[in-house]
C-alpha cells in the first residue's frame, strides 16, 4: 500500500449491465466531463455479470486510465441496487456520485450535484427536467411515488433517477447494513441529516434497451415498501378487524331475516360479490404478508448479497476507506 495515497475527493460508482453499445460513448463524455472539474476523482465501474463484451471494454479502458479507473467484476447478475453497493464498499472518495451507463443522466451533470454537495448537503438527489422515457414510465413513477410518500417518511421527488450524490458519512452507515434487496437512494435518505435535490437534464439512451421491465419495476416498489414501512400490514390488520365486524353483521341481518321472512333465494349472487370481493381482499393481504415473510426468509439464509470474481486496479491504490 502505498502510505503517500491522499483518497480522492469524488468517487463516481456506475453499474453496467450488457451496456456494450453504448460504452464506447460513455467513457468519450464522461472523463472529459470529470477532468473539467475541481476535484480529485475515481471512477468504479461495476460489471454486473455482463453476457456480452462489457467486460472486456471495461477492462481495456482500465488499461488505458488506470490512474483513476477502477473495475468491479460479479461473478453473477445480482442487480443494480447491488452493484452499487458494491461500489460504495470499495469507494474512497468523500462525495460519491451514482450514474447510470446508458447516458440517460449526463455525466455534464454531475458537477452540479457536486456544487450542491459543497453547501454542506449530506445528500443531493435529482429530478429530470423532461423525461425521454415512454409514457408509461413517467406514468408508474408518478403513481409509485405517491403510494411511497404516504406510506413511507421518504421524500424523494424522482425515484427512478439514479444521478444523486452521496456524502461519506452516509455511504458508512449504508455499508454497515445487510440487507439482502433493498432500495439504495431510500436507505440513503434515512440516514442523511441534510438532503436536498437539485433539478437535472435527461436524455435518450445512447444505445440499447432499459433493464427494468415492468415487473421489474414493481418488484422494486414492492422491495421499497416493505423494507421501509410496516404500514401495509397495519392497514391490512385494520381492514381485516373491519370485515369481521362487516361479514358478523351481515350474517346477524340475514338471520334476522330468515327468521322474521322465512327461506328465500333473492340475493343470491349479490352475496357471491361479496363473498369474492372478501376473498380478493384476503388473497391480496396474504401475498403482502408473503412479501415480509419472504424478506425474513433471504434475510437469515445469510447468503452472501454478491460474489466479487475480481477487482482490477492500480497497486498504489490505498484500501477503502
Amino acid at each position: 500500500m502505498n502510505r503517500d495515497f491522499h483518497p480522492p475527493e469524488l468517487s463516481i460508482v456506475i453499474p453496467v449491465y450488457n451496456e456494450e453499445a453504448g460504452l464506447a460513448a460513455l467513457f468519450a463524455r464522461l472523463y472529459p466531463a470529470l477532468d473539467r472539474l475541481d476535484a480529485t476523482y475515481e471512477i468504479i465501474f461495476v460489471n454486473d455479470g455482463s453476457r456480452d463484451r462489457s467486460a472486456a471494454m471495461l477492462s481495456e479502458q482500465f488499461r488505458l486510465r488506470p490512474d483513476v479507473t477502477r473495475v468491479v467484476l460479479f461473478n453473477g447478475n445480482y442487480g443494480q441496487h447491488m452493484a452499487i453497493l458494491a461500489g460504495f464498499e470499495a469507494a474512497r472518495g468523500d462525495i460519491m456520485v451514482t450514474l447510470d451507463a446508458d447516458l440517460q443522466n449526463p455525466p455534464e451533470e454531475i458537477g452540479v450535484l457536486v456544487a450542491k454537495m459543497r453547501q454542506g448537503h449530506d445528500y443531493v438527489g435529482s429530478i429530470r427536467r423532461q423525461r425521454r422515457d415512454a409514457a408509461w414510465r413517467g406514468w408508474a413513477s408518478k403513481a409509485m411515488n405517491h403510494l411511497r410518500e404516504h406510506i413511507t417518511s421518504i421524500r424523494i421527488t424522482d425515484q427512478g433517477n439514479m444521478l444523486r450524490a452521496y456524502g461519506r458519512n452516509v455511504v458508512d452507515l449504508v455499508n454497515q447494513c445487510g440487507e439482502v434487496n433493498t432500495f439504495v437512494p431510500a436507505l440513503a435518505y434515512r440516514y442523511a441529516r441534510n438532503p436536498a435535490e437539485v433539478v437535472v437534464g435527461h436524455e435518450e439512451r445512447a444505445a440499447g434497451q432499459s433493464k427494468y421491465s415492468l415487473y421489474s419495476l414493481i418488484r422494486l416498489n414492492f422491495d421499497l415498501v416493505t423494507g421501509f414501512s410496516l404500514l401495509p400490514l397495519q392497514f391490512y390488520s385494520m381492514l381485516g378487524m373491519l370485515m369481521s365486524l362487516a361479514s358478523a353483521a351481515l350474517v346477524a341481518l340475514l338471520l334476522v331475516r330468515r327468521l322474521l321472512l322465512g327461506a328465500e333465494a333473492d340475493g343470491v349472487f349479490t352475496l357471491f360479490a361479496v363473498t369474492f370481493f372478501f376473498m380478493g381482499v384476503i388473497l391480496f393481504g396474504i401475498g403482502l404478508l408473503g412479501e415480509y415473510v419472504g424478506r425474513i426468509y433471504q434475510q437469515v439464509r445469510a447468503r452472501p448479497r454478491y460474489v466479487v470474481q475480481a477487482i482490477l486496479q492500480t497497486a498504489e491504490l490505498g484500501p477503502p476507506r
